[in-house]
């Protein structure tokens, strides 16, 4: 692969010495390790409440939908507020959420309607959040720290992703569900004070201004980011790209693992413990490897080689009987979605104006929003005539996406 690097590039550990980029950093991953702390925590409430697991999908699904729904609207009033405000709010709205509910299940007046109700809510306010904490990276570190910053603030999330629902199983288990949520409570209100401590660039004047009472409406705003976002062969590739992971994550890594760990490594849930900890384990040391090369590659031919090098990967899980084949691949193709995360993310900020860029962002998160429940879907029905076919049409789609990548120059080119 043709790749150009810079000659001085800064080091992985360069953007933590600016006590802004620390303190986003330790915000961002406290509200992931937040997350993290409330799947468990509704989960096993609701579960304790009713026993019943079809009521667990609609108190899961009832904060899920308001976070697909309303991540364009986050998305679109980041490019006119303040990222870092919404992000406080958003933070502090989450925790007054938890500390309700917590307090609720202690005093005994919890009910399932108001869990729903209460997810619904968190999902809402969580829409505000993602897309900020994505494009408020370019205000607060210098250019050439990018990449490293995004290795680091990707490294961290990962981590907390993993942490956070396994901590917040400790908790429960050592105490009782509405624990967690207060538990819960405590990480957001943290990740607002650190935010909120965060210094950034101020924007151009222009975009400073208060949008005046003729200017384009919430809806006129939104489809101006999503034609931005299709508009460009370059950046749909790599939102295109983005979504055919997240297709990978939801079905292939969820029911396909868990296929794979019962019916053919036949070694049940400790070996699909293992899958999902390699997966994890390769993607964090591929986003800080990422961070630490550094430089500027061709975007464009990474984009093509993780679409090739994951459809490979899928081809290998479909074939292979044997436990350290699987377990080795998992973690290449983890490295792989780590490394390339980077550099994509990095080319996203440095290119995309920052009076759309929350917006390009959001589009990027629905669409992998709405990947996820149609993978579970369609790997769930593969599932039923065999893992090879599971994993088998997931590679022929990311083959023809590394394929249909290469055939534009201008996206072969990106840097």
């Amino acid at each position: 692969m043709a790749t150009t690097l810079a000659t001085d590039r800064p080091r992985l550990w360069a953007p933590a010495r600016h006590r802004s980029f620390r303190l986003l950093w330790t915000g961002q991953a406290l509200s992931l390790l937040g997350d993290g702390f409330s799947v468990v925590a509704f989960s096993w409430i609701t579960l304790s409440l009713t026993g019943s697991t079809l009521t667990l999908g609609y108190v899961l699904a009832f904060q899920a939908v308001p976070r697909a729904l309303l991540t364009l609207v986050g998305g679109t009033l980041g490019d006119t507020w303040s990222t870092r405000t919404l992000m406080v709010a958003s933070s502090w709205t989450r925790a007054a959420l938890m500390a309700a509910v917590g307090v609720a299940g202690l005093t005994g007046d919890l009910t399932v309607w108001m869990l729903c109700a209460a997810a619904a809510a968190f999902g809402a306010v969580d829409a505000f959040f993602q897309p900020a904490r994505v494009s408020i990276l370019p205000s607060v570190v210098d250019e050439d720290l990018l990449a490293p910053a995004n290795a680091l603030l990707g490294a961290g999330a990962r981590t907390a992703a993993v942490v956070g629902p396994a901590v917040g199983g400790v908790v429960i288990a050592l105490t009782q569900a509405p624990i967690a949520f207060l538990v819960d409570a405590v990480c957001f209100a943290l990740c607002g004070l650190c935010v909120a401590r965060v210094r950034t660039r101020p924007r151009p004047q222009k975009q400073q201004a208060a949008p005046e009472k003729t200017g384009p409406s919430l809806g006129a705003r939104i489809r101006e980011g999503v034609t931005y976002t299709l508009r460009d062969p370059r950046l749909r590739t790599v939102v295109a790209l983005d979504t055919a992971v997240n297709f990978c994550y939801a079905g292939p890594f969820t029911v396909g693992f868990a296929t794979l760990a019962d019916q053919v490594l036949r070694g049940g849930s400790a070996t699909l413990g293992v899958l999902n900890g390699a997966l994890a384990g390769g993607a964090v040391l591929g986003t800080l490897v990422a961070g630490a090369v550094g430089g500027r590659p061709r975007v464009g031919l990474l984009v093509a080689a993780l679409a090739g090098w994951l459809g490979a990967g899928m081809a290998v899980l479909g074939l292979a009987q044997s436990t350290p084949v699987v377990v080795a691949t998992v973690l290449a193709m983890g490295f792989a979605i780590g490394f390339q995360g980077v550099f994509g993310l990095s080319w996203i900020q440095r290119n995309i104006p920052q009076d759309v860029l929350t917006r390009v962002v959001s589009v990027d998160m629905v669409l992998g929003y709405a990947a996820a429940p149609l993978s579970l879907i369609l790997c769930g029905a593969l599932a039923g005539t065999g893992h090879l076919a599971l994993f088998g049409v997931v590679a022929a789609v990311l083959a023809a996406t590394g394929l249909a990548v290469l055939a534009s120059r201008a996206v072969r080119e990106m840097r």
